[in-house]
């Protein structure tokens, strides 16, 4: 049996028209599958930074340690000017100055 021409025309806009529908009901699940997709990446995303902010902020016993080893140095470095400002005159002056035993 074969179709004349007009009835295959008449066909076709039917046939089309589904493709179509079928396609756009195609793209709105991929877009809503993406977005679920996007909605989640975001969602572990902002739970890593938070992660990494709470490992940057360092503990109280941490800051306390360090502020103890700021002012030891600080200290030392005190110390280190003083003892260079006011360094004592050396012994000897000169080479020239050391004794020597004398080979007797």
């Amino acid at each position: 049996m074969q179709h004349s021409p007009v009835a295959f025309l008449a066909m076709a806009p039917a046939s089309v028209s589904f493709r179509i529908s079928r396609n756009a009901e195609d793209l709105a699940e991929t877009i809503h599958a993406l977005s679920q997709r996007l909605v989640t990446l975001e969602q572990r995303l902002a739970a890593m930074e938070l992660q990494a902010s709470n490992q940057a902020r360092p503990e109280p016993e941490e800051l306390a340690s360090l502020d103890n080893v700021e002012r030891l140095l600080q200290d030392c470095r005190h110390l280190l000017e003083i003892g260079v400002s006011s360094e004592a005159p050396p012994l000897v002056a000169s080479i020239d100055d050391i004794p020597y035993p004398s080979a007797a």
